[in-house]
């Protein structure tokens, strides 16, 4: 039985992925992965959604590294903090920046081939915490302790209050911040498996996981648990005469 036009596709095009691996153009084939990972959802060939997420795990993996290995986690508060052109590294954006000024932060330097890691804070809350958010087509927000040698602004401080709520004193470590992506990709798993409701297409969890791909895009156990999905979906159609219900998130604080 010769495979349909789309599968072909999608084959020729994790190919040319495959050779961008080998050839360590890393950039390339995660642009050639989600490439694929997008007809393939279109076609509801949910198998080769599953076996796509693996390559493009590996190809996100070596970028987070490159930044993490770098040492260095830079605080970007106005846009005029990252330069001309960012270099290789980790860069925490904070107000009055937000999330999605984080991700376009990221898209350029990528465009570019530059591997970064960023992630976006927002205002220390009541009891000390720091929101970290990631926007991709749903938000995910959790919150975290801060790193060390954050210091909280009080009434009788010198200068203005910060927009943030506190002062960054310290550098901060990467193994912080390696751990705050990996909370933030943790509680996108978990919000992406509670929009579910019974009775769903299989089809609708996976949208439901792609929805939240951007916003935590190097987490490597969301993009397994977005393979597993798929593998779950295996077998099943997407039906084109209902409405995908959004769910919507527990977060009081969220958008």
């Amino acid at each position: 039985m010769n495979a349909p036009p789309s599968a072909n596709a999608i084959d020729a095009m994790m190919e040319r992925a495959s050779q961008a691996l080998a050839s360590t153009e890393y950039f390339r084939a995660a642009e050639l992965c989600l490439g694929a990972l997008d007809l393939a959802r279109r076609a509801d060939d949910f198998g080769r959604m599953a076996r796509i997420c693996l390559p493009l795990q590996e190809a996100r993996r070596w970028v987070r590294q490159e930044a993490l290995d770098t040492g260095t986690v830079a605080v970007i508060a106005r846009a005029e903090d990252l330069g001309d052109r960012p270099g290789p590294g980790c860069y925490l954006v904070q107000p009055p920046l937000i999330g999605v000024d984080a991700r376009q932060i990221r898209q350029r330097a990528w465009a570019e081939r530059i591997p970064v890691f960023v992630l976006c804070r927002e205002p220390m809350t009541r009891d000390g915490q720091w929101p970290i958010v990631g926007v991709g087509e749903r938000v995910a927000r959790v919150r975290i302790d801060p790193p060390p040698g954050v210091v909280r602004w009080a009434e009788g401080d010198p200068g203005p209050r910060p927009m943030a709520g506190d002062r960054v004193t310290e550098a901060i470590h990467p193994d912080w911040f390696a751990a705050a992506g990996e909370a933030l990709g943790d509680r996108a798993i978990v919000e992406a498996q509670a929009s579910a409701e019974p009775g769903d297409p299989p089809g609708w969890l996976v949208d439901d996981f792609l929805d939240y791909l951007e916003a935590c895009p190097e987490h490597e156990k969301f993009l397994q648990a977005l393979a597993q999905a798929g593998r779950d979906a295996i077998g099943t159609t997407t039906p084109r005469d209902q409405r995908r219900r959004r769910g919507v998130g527990a977060d009081p604080f969220g958008f």
